[in-house]
């Protein structure tokens, strides 16, 4: 039995479809609101918050998962990348306050953010040096009470900036969903693996 991590939410719901499309099986798996584990005799889906999918995959207590590349990048957990399954898109940005510009002459930039990795390293690269501010909620308000002068957080449409009189100033990475595996189950199970990942591939 194949054990694949989801990440709750809507991502779930949307590889849960692709996965029943293509699963030879009158039985069609889901999650209610309390369940975590839907299976049958041979897959068993585990639902787990975002962040612990790598994990779980990378240790091998799930042999598949699905996951966010934001989310993957972050959390540099060593897992083999099998398909970009061209969901749940979006981006991470760079934002701060509408009208105003980064002002990257400050010695330091403080950066209000949940994605601590990609954003140390994004402005790393630009020779910045930052005050990273790890936040795991409500971002947004952090420039608009001088807690920070950026944010970097995960964008879709844009509304919730907009919302709160703040927009976008650089894209980081454009992320979707991707098709993860544990390097041991991937080579115990790579014909059953691959012909998986080929299905979800056409559909």
């Amino acid at each position: 039995m194949l054990k694949i991590a989801l990440p709750k939410g809507r991502v779930s719901q949307e590889a849960l479809e692709k996965f029943n499309a293509i699963l030879d099986d009158d039985f069609k798996f889901s999650f209610n609101e309390r369940e975590l584990i839907s299976k049958n005799d041979n897959y068993s889906f585990l639902s787990l918050r975002n962040q612990d999918v790598p994990t779980f995959v990378n240790r091998g207590d799930a042999d598949l998962g699905i996951v966010g590349l934001d989310v993957l990048i972050e959390s540099s957990k060593d897992v083999v990348k099998l398909l970009d399954l061209q969901i749940a898109k979006c981006k991470l940005c760079v934002a701060n306050i509408k009208g105003e510009e980064i002002d990257y002459s400050k010695p330091i930039l403080k950066v209000a953010t949940k994605h601590t990795t990609i954003a140390k390293n994004h402005f790393a690269k630009k020779a910045v040096v930052t005050d990273i501010i790890k936040l795991n909620g409500s971002i947004e308000l952090a420039p608009l009470i001088g807690a920070s002068d950026v944010i970097v957080d995960i964008v879709q449409s844009g509304q919730t900036l907009k919302e709160n009189g703040l927009e976008v100033k650089e894209d980081i990475i454009h992320s979707s969903a991707y098709l993860i595996a544990n390097y041991n189950s991937y080579y115990k199970h790579k014909k059953e693996i691959l012909q998986l990942r080929d299905k979800l591939a056409s559909i």
